[in-house]
């Protein structure tokens, strides 16, 4: 990417109203039009999935969930299923998968050929098939994200993964986790170089309002920063968490214990964020069932008004 792209691109995400889209990057991406929907993150219900996907699908299903999110793609399956088997599966339960976690790293760039390889065009072609609206790298790789010509090498891939997955309909996506927010590369954050780096048209953020607290994030402020980036949203709350090495860990929602208020930053991303898909995401339980707790999530968000 060229200097003055990168300016555009900066200029572009910072010093914005809230709600207003001056760029034509931006006023793109407000024309993009997705279905606002709920649904769960299947690493809530990791272990469940693992034992027993097909019986977990099945209770998911019965609770109401219409959407979900996958977090196990391996060989070119998906939970132990080949694209056509389990989208056929989800179609049988009247489910639907708009997004997908593979985490997108140097083994998916051919720096010799200048293109991806196989294993990421696999990827989202694997992805077209269960018909997703983005395709989200949840993480970057430690060593990519230690060097900023390479973290800004991989802005510039992260933006060709957008041409790529736009030839299919699809959208390219990022996922945060804490570490954007705690470490700085020449004084500048990683999430403000990876934003101001990637072409909001090309290149979705999905914002996990639960991770980003543990990196000293503030979820608003963020939202603010970069009005209308965020289209995805893992909705999360958040208590102390009682050991490791993170201050906070997941519960049911409405439960937490003051860390983050998740109800308004729901209302804050629909309203400003530019968030048409919310996915619950829990990873910790405090001794209650993961399913347990997606079935009061659900009827928690339901309760908010979103369905």
């Amino acid at each position: 990417m060229n200097t003055s792209r990168r300016s555009f691109l900066r200029n572009s995400a910072l010093g914005l109203g809230a709600i207003a889209f001056a760029s034509p990057a931006l006023q793109a991406l407000a024309a993009v039009k997705y279905k606002k929907l709920v649904g769960v993150q299947l690493y809530s219900v990791r272990d469940d999935m693992r034992k027993d996907p097909q019986g977990t699908l099945n209770a998911l299903a019965e609770m109401g969930y219409k959407y979900v999110e996958h977090a196990n793609y391996v060989n070119r399956k998906f939970y132990g299923w080949e694209a056509k088997e389990f989208k056929k599966r989800l179609d049988d339960l009247g489910i639907k998968m708009p997004s997908g976690h593979t985490v997108m790293g140097k083994p998916h760039w051919d720096d010799a050929k200048n293109d991806f390889t196989d294993l990421w065009k696999y990827t989202v072609e694997d992805a077209a098939i269960m018909g997703q609206e983005l395709v989200i790298s949840p993480s970057i790789d430690m060593g990519i994200r230690k060097d900023k010509n390479l973290l800004l090498k991989y802005m510039d891939i992260f933006n060709k993964s957008g041409e790529l997955c736009q030839k299919s309909g699809m959208r390219f996506g990022y996922h945060n986790h804490d570490f954007e927010f705690s470490e700085k590369l020449e004084g500048e954050l990683l999430y403000d170089i990876m934003l101001n780096n990637t072409d909001p048209t090309l290149v979705a953020q999905q914002l996990d309002i639960g991770n980003m607290i543990n990196g000293g994030g503030i979820p608003a402020e963020v939202m603010k920063k970069f009005p209308g980036r965020f289209v995805s949203m893992h909705v999360k709350d958040e208590v102390p968490a009682p050991s490791g090495h993170e201050k906070f860990e997941s519960t049911v929602l409405g439960k937490g214990s003051g860390q983050i208020d998740v109800q308004a930053l729901v209302k804050l991303g629909d309203k400003e964020g530019g968030t048409k898909h919310f996915i619950i995401e829990q990873e910790a339980y405090q001794g209650l069932k993961p399913l347990d707790c997606m079935k009061e999530n659900i009827a928690i968000m339901r309760g908010w008004g979103y369905k």
